[in-house]
């Protein structure tokens, strides 16, 4: 029989990281049933009938916040047979909150206390054995990071569940509190499971909506159960959730007090660090420069080279001479050899050679986000984006969608705010995913050779376009009010290991590496029969001549104002909505990328297709328009309806095509040497209408909506 185990935990307290090495690559992922939260789930190392479930990270049990809910349903309804509790050492107090819910489960609990090396390193000391005296479970130092302590405390997960022994909440709150908790629980005891009582009566006591739901008291139950949490509500003078959440950080502040020994008040090392990164000036500028380096790194000079290697060795050569020479020996026919090697190899191997950038690039961004810097980037973002009218919450999503805009899509469900949560999802995708970075290559090694900071700008200019989105939509009747309020921990900064960072940059690539086996392998031959066969069903000398380019030049006309009017130009375009990296497929299927090396092919053959002006007008109009398929279907998921979804599409094709048409006619007169016509001047009034929507004054009336923070006031 299988046993569970689930790690439950606060966000950033290095849940996944311990996760990662206690499951090593028996691992498997995927959503959970009916919702778009990532579920992961893997064998303990050693244990082949026991599985890990890596929860999603929570500060609470109560149900604000899809992952709450998922949580809290999974450890209700599923029962795992042992909970390892990660709590973070250097931030008890908020951790611990967590813990008290936990413990009232009735499931056998183990506490992780992680970050231990951070709390030794700061001279802070911590009775482990008096804390877990007095929350009533045992408690194992971890550095997860390190690999320090995990396997002991998976292995005492997995005794405590093997022996079935409960979880007894010790801490105890107020006795004017506790005596109707007691009368609570008497009074739901036919109610509730014998284990989970403790838990069940603070919930009915918190009017919990699921809670009350499920139970289905009885008329006069209810009105028993009301009248003991009003006359408690007036006792304390605050409502009933208010009450247990005092409660449970009064407890946790007596367990502080005789456990925790903390060294004078002296500024840790990530205190020094946070004086500079998170400063009001030097933020923005520390923030730039790192992703400047980033993207020079993966894009300009080791990312090039190795992709080139890619593309030219590697695809351009070995495979496609490997291919042509088994296809001529073997006899196939000159259709299926052109398929094969001008439409498969040629398409799907350029796409792929741009993987190596991609998982450079998201290799830094895996250290980056491990270090704990880029939960500060998130609270530097708050101070910027609030003044758009969006929370920090919403980079996020922002911050996800760097690798792939679905995942960040489905994170926005974390936005309280609904009017927030929708505006997000709308421009989480200008961020550029790793499937737009093959266009930023591919445009910046054929017309901007060199370039150190064109594709850092497209990130930049992701940004700016959303924060500019920002200021005009929340003007509208459909946005309008106050941001929710953002209250994130900012974990102390520690190295990451490389096993965890490989297996996020892995994680991230592979949907790319799969989807250009899938999705784009299917496109890429398609297009090479379309560009490949005329209307009588026979091939064509002249790709001019191909039923691809009729059906291209039906639609060119409409990308002709952007500088890419050409019917390739079109087609690219248009193929790109299935996957944007097919973009780039699709440019090395009609410009013939195997008859040479591929880079060398395709530099000649976008490099004859725009003008400079032109191929920036292609890469921001891409960059910027409706994303792939499978982005607009999460979108249309989240939006919840076809009304939303066509404004989400709308706002996004106006935008895309209001940036490259200001781009190309502006830039044809001043790159170019173009004449100032009809073009440009429209390009200047959409400049005027842009400038006047964003400084038009907002709405006067704005409402205000309460949040919960998660923290206690």
């Amino acid at each position: 029989m299988t046993m569970k185990i689930a790690l439950v935990g606060n966000p950033n307290c290095g849940k996944t990281t311990m996760f990662n090495d206690l499951t090593g690559s028996s691992q498997y992922v995927g959503n959970w049933p009916g919702v778009t939260v990532e579920k992961k789930e893997g064998k303990l190392k050693g244990h082949k009938d026991v599985v890990i479930t890596d929860l999603p990270g929570i500060y609470s049990l109560s149900p604000y916040t899809l992952e709450e809910v998922v949580s809290r349903n999974y450890l209700i309804n599923e029962r795992p047979d042992a909970i390892i509790n990660l709590v973070d050492g250097t931030n008890l107090e908020r951790n611990l909150y967590l813990t008290t819910q936990v413990i009232e489960l009735g499931i056998p609990v183990i506490i992780a206390l992680n970050m231990i090396d951070i709390v030794r390193k700061s001279g802070d000391r911590i009775n482990v054995k008096k804390l877990g005296a007095k929350l009533g479970c045992d408690v194992i130092e971890t550095a997860s990071v390190k690999g320090i302590g995990t396997k002991e405390a998976a292995e005492k997960a997995v005794e405590l569940a093997a022996a079935k022994s409960l979880s007894v909440p010790k801490h105890e709150f107020s006795k004017e509190l506790e005596e109707p908790l007691a009368m609570i629980s008497d009074l739901i005891k036919d109610y509730s499971e014998p284990q989970r009582l403790r838990w069940s009566a603070v919930k009915f006591f918190e009017r919990d909506d699921k809670v009350l739901a499920e139970a289905q008291l009885p008329a006069d139950t209810q009105m028993q159960l009301e009248k003991m949490i009003s006359r408690t509500e007036k006792h304390f003078e605050e409502d009933s959730e208010s009450i247990i959440t005092n409660e449970r950080y009064d407890f946790i502040t007596r367990v502080i007090e005789g456990t925790v020994h903390k060294k004078g008040r002296e500024l840790t090392v990530s205190d020094k660090i946070d004086r500079i990164v998170t400063n009001r000036f030097l933020s923005l500028p520390i923030f730039a420069g790192i992703i400047w380096l980033v993207y020079y790194i993966s894009v300009t000079t080791l990312g090039t080279v190795v992709t080139d290697w890619t593309n030219d060795t590697l695809f351009g050569g070995w495979i496609t001479e490997g291919a042509s020479h088994l296809l001529n020996t073997i006899g196939t026919a000159d259709w299926l050899n052109s398929l094969i090697v001008d439409g498969i190899i040629g398409g799907v191997g350029t796409v792929l050679g741009f993987v190596p950038q991609m998982l450079i690039l998201f290799f830094f961004l895996s250290i980056l986000e491990d270090s704990g810097y880029m939960a500060r980037v998130a609270f530097i973002m708050d101070r910027i984006f609030r003044r758009f009218g969006l929370s920090g919450k919403s980079f996020i999503p922002i911050l996800i969608s760097s690798g792939c805009g679905v995942p960040g899509i489905m994170a926005t469900r974390t936005i309280e705010n609904e009017k927030d949560r929708k505006m997000t999802i709308m421009l989480t995708t200008f961020i550029p995913c790793g499937a737009k970075l093959t266009i930023i290559t591919m445009i910046v090694t054929t017309f901007f050779p060199g370039s150190t900071w064109i594709a850092p700008a497209m990130y930049f200019l992701g940004i700016a376009m959303i924060a500019v989105s920002g200021i005009i939509l929340k003007k509208t009747k459909l946005f309008a009010g106050d941001p929710a309020p953002f209250v994130m921990e900012l974990p102390a900064y520690h190295l990451p290991s490389l096993k965890g960072v490989l297996i996020h940059m892995w994680e991230r690539g592979k949907h790319f590496i799969i989807k250009a086996g899938t999705v784009i392998f299917i496109a890429c031959g398609a297009i090479w029969f379309l560009s490949s066969f005329g209307w009588t069903m026979r091939m064509v000398d002249d790709i001019d001549q191909s039923m691809l380019a009729t059906l291209g030049q039906l639609i060119s006309w409409f990308f002709a104002p952007l500088g890419f009017g050409t019917w390739k130009g079109a087609v690219a375009t248009i193929s790109a909505l299935v996957a944007k990296e097919n973009a780039i497929g699709t440019l090395a299927v009609l410009n013939g990328v195997s008859d040479e090396g591929n880079t060398q092919a395709l530099i000649a053959g976008v490099g004859s297709m725009f003008t400079s002006v032109g191929a920036l007008s292609f890469m921001l109009f891409n960059l910027f328009n409706p994303p792939c398929f499978a982005a607009i279907g999460a979108t249309s998921r989240e939006m919840g309806g076809f009304r939303w979804t066509m404004i989400a599409l709308g706002y996004q094709t106006l935008l895309g095509y209001s940036i490259a048409f200001v781009v190309y006619q502006i830039g044809s007169v001043f790159v170019l040497g173009k004449g100032f016509g009809l073009g440009p001047i429209i390009a200047v009034i959409i400049v005027a209408v842009v400038l006047y929507l964003l400084l038009r004054p907002a709405p006067r009336e704005r409402t205000i909506t309460l949040h919960r923070t998660g923290a206690r006031a």
